[in-house]
């Protein structure tokens, strides 16, 4: 056994301290190696922290609700330098299985009162009236007072309000936004239907940390953003026989692969310089215009969750550069090895939807962008095309744009024209480039 000194880690590049949220084990306890030992919250993201070896918590230096800055030591734990057998982790694994399949208990709803009035009382939910960052950044966001906050039912442990209560008692409507005393309750105001639906009968999984992110950050999105989405179709033939009479010698000359999302992710590129408003994000009042152009790139990880690498700065690389980063993010993500800054900072984001086989889709904003562009499947269909003899039919790989954008600050005019533009440099696509 060897003493090691637990340190806060660094979660992004911007990111200089972080909060402790709680501690998942005392003085004391033993832990295994990927045990989840403690969460830790910052201004983006919670954050769960793993042990990085198996042996017993020796001495805990800060305690939950701390500020502490990235690097300094948090605790000192005993690790043990053997290897875990095949048979304890076996036996782990079986009563990490059975661990899951108790249901944790959850906290009362606020208790909500009718008498004689329509109109709704409240009583404080949770008696833990401590909010991580991240909690307090998006009820500024929202304009949720502190009151209205202590009165969401909480799921955390010791009563702690997570994202997930936030973001669910958002989509609900914010039931308690306007909730009186009962004495102060008018009989005329609105109430908001309790409604009981039959889920049905069937297995059970549950979501994981981050399924009930994504689904978290998929229903702020709806309702934050009024969702508009405009479509296109482009003539892709340019580009497929371009990069089909070129890819081999390319890999050749560069050792990349050239697949079609260096050639969109350039062109998207090319056409946000044009249309600069597309680029930005919503402050309140205020409209940000970002001066750095990072598209993400929406990918599905091995485990069928979705997650947004970034190529940074992608307006002033060029083609080989573009393809060793998107190489890169998309290895590293079959691998799970995505780090904390590899999907940080997007400023635009694309779905390549068409890898499904999908034909057009109807993406969901990356918040908190303005804007997604999802791109369909390239498939070979007969066109009326114009030549020098006029017009005639000819088989072309053609393509479906679809551009999603928040209706607030971004109008059909620029929507419309910005897709129309990308559309354009896909069909403009100059056949003898040279690699």
């Amino acid at each position: 056994m060897s003493k090691l000194e637990l340190k806060m880690p660094k979660m992004g590049e911007s990111i200089t301290e972080g909060t402790i949220i709680s501690w998942l084990l005392s003085e004391g306890d033993s832990f295994e190696e990927g045990e989840i030992i403690l969460e830790v919250a910052t201004d983006k993201v919670d954050n769960e922290v793993p042990a990085p070896a198996s042996g017993t918590m020796k001495e805990i230096k800060f305690q939950a609700k701390d500020v502490v800055e990235v690097g300094k030591v948090i605790a000192i734990l005993e690790v043990s330098n053997e290897k875990k057998s095949t048979s304890n982790l076996k036996s782990n694994t079986k009563e990490q299985d059975e661990t899951k399949d108790k249901k944790p208990e959850k906290r009362k709803a606020a208790t909500i009162s009718n008498a004689g009035s329509s109109s709704q009382s409240f009583t404080t939910s949770n008696s833990n009236t401590f909010f991580s960052p991240l909690i307090i950044a998006v009820a500024k966001e929202q304009h949720i007072s502190f009151e209205e906050l202590a009165r969401i039912p909480a799921t955390g442990h010791e009563g702690r309000l997570r994202k997930s209560d936030l973001f669910q008692y958002i989509d609900e409507g914010r039931p308690f936004k306007f909730a009186q005393p009962v004495a102060q309750q008018d009989p005329t105001a609105y109430r908001i239907p309790q409604l009981t639906f039959d889920k049905g009968k069937g297995k059970v999984i549950e979501m994981d940390r981050m399924r009930q992110m994504i689904a978290n950050h998929m229903v702020y999105s709806k309702h934050t953003s009024p969702h508009v989405t405009a479509y296109v179709e482009a003539d892709m033939t340019n580009m497929v026989t371009w990069r089909n009479a070129n890819k081999a010698a390319f890999q050749e000359k560069h050792g990349e692969r050239l697949t079609f999302t260096p050639l969109f992710v350039e062109a998207v590129a090319q056409a946000v310089k044009d249309f600069p408003n597309i680029n930005a994000s919503v402050d309140g009042n205020s409209i940000i215009v970002k001066e750095d152009i990072n598209i993400g790139m929406a990918t599905a990880l091995p485990n069928g969750n979705l997650i947004v690498p970034v190529v940074k700065n992608a307006d002033t690389k060029n083609l080989k550069s573009i393809a060793q980063n998107v190489n890169e993010l998309a290895g590293k993500a079959r691998e799970n090895k995505l780090a904390g800054d590899d999907i940080k900072g997007s400023t635009f984001t694309i779905s390549n939807v068409g890898t499904f086989g999908s034909v057009m889709g109807t993406p969901i904003i990356n918040q908190p962008e303005v804007a997604i562009l999802a791109l369909g499947i390239i498939k070979k269909r007969p066109e009326v095309i114009t030549t020098e003899k006029g017009d005639e039919i000819a088989i072309r790989s053609m393509m479906y744009l679809s551009l999603s954008f928040d209706h607030r600050v971004v109008d059909g005019f620029l929507g419309g024209s910005f897709v129309r533009r990308v559309a354009d440099y896909f069909e403009q696509f100059d056949v003898n480039r040279k690699i």
